[in-house]
């Protein structure tokens, strides 16, 4: 995820198409985006417009070579997720896998990030820094892994129960994969950035839970994080209009109290600052012509 930076262009499928043309978004480009001259002219305007690369079939197919790795090392710590071990042993695991087979973790240096992985355990939202911490029965943990696989980018994340998980762990786990799923049905062309925030905002404060601001989905594939920001609440309708091509994160980060963070002297921690529990599910989503591919599948 990244640190939310500003709000994204609102522009909505009633407004004039971003190309200039002068005509409503879904009267042009959106009905040209499946074309191929279409496809470049978009691709030059989003380019130019918003930052935003939309992918042709041979990146997209590299992202997604990526993204079988990320779901194959999720599967592999999965299994090992019990009470006794440490953040560090997980660490350890996703390291050598992604070394194993010709890849490399994105986490480890990016700005000063000292591990391969990023993992959060309980009240820590996001950026949890594997150690010697020791996993306890009952403790929830975010495991968030990117890997990079010839020049390609693939981000996912889940949050595991260890040992036997108390009702509030049942509670915040459920919710933040249910907003997942709550924006994946906003993934098509024609809605937009700001239809994927509030149908998690809507699900998630209707169950009495918070949804985290300060950081947000982002664009990913031959960078870390590129454009568009997805925040995780928005208004319907608003925001950047989806088109095939664009490839993105949406992992929401979900607060069983407060919103409101702080990040712990190690400058990347971020912990809720009632220390109430927080869960988050990750995976990096494709827009097609008629809806959405998870480059990152796996089953919520």
């Amino acid at each position: 995820m990244m640190m939310l930076k500003s709000s994204p262009a609102k522009t909505g499928r009633n407004d004039p198409c971003p190309c200039g043309s002068g005509l409503k978004y879904k009267k042009c480009c959106l009905n040209k985006a499946s074309e191929t001259s279409g496809m470049e002219y978009m691709k030059k305007k989003y380019l130019k417009k918003f930052g935003i690369h939309l992918n042709d079939k041979k990146a997209i197919e590299g992202i997604r070579v990526a993204g079988r790795l990320v779901i194959e090392t999720l599967d592999l710590v999965e299994k090992m997720i019990a009470p006794g071990i440490t953040t560090d042993e997980i660490n350890t695991v996703v390291h050598s896998f992604a070394v194993e087979h010709d890849a490399i973790p994105a986490p480890l240096n990016y700005k000063g990030f000292p591990k391969s992985v990023c993992t959060s355990v309980n009240d820590v939202i996001c950026h949890g820094i594997p150690d010697d911490r020791i996993l306890v029965d009952g403790d929830i943990i975010n495991v968030d892994v990117t890997h990079i696989y010839k020049g390609f980018y693939a981000d996912a994340s889940k949050t595991y129960f260890v040992g036997t998980p108390g009702e509030n762990a049942k509670k915040i786990v459920d919710v933040s994969a249910t907003c997942l799923k709550k924006a994946m049905s906003m993934l098509e062309p024609a809605k937009t950035i700001g239809d994927i925030g509030w149908a998690i905002q809507q699900y998630a404060q209707g169950r009495g839970c918070s949804v985290v601001r300060e950081f947000v989905g982002h664009g990913v594939g031959k960078e870390f994080h590129e454009p568009p920001q997805v925040p995780h609440y928005g208004k319907k309708g608003a925001g950047i209009p989806l088109v095939p091509g664009m490839v993105f994160t949406v992992e929401p980060m979900i607060n069983l109290g407060r919103a409101e963070l702080f990040i712990e002297k190690d400058g990347w921690t971020a912990v809720t600052a009632d220390h109430c529990l927080s869960a988050q599910f990750e995976q990096t989503f494709l827009i097609t012509e008629h809806g959405y591919e998870s480059l990152t599948p796996y089953e919520l």
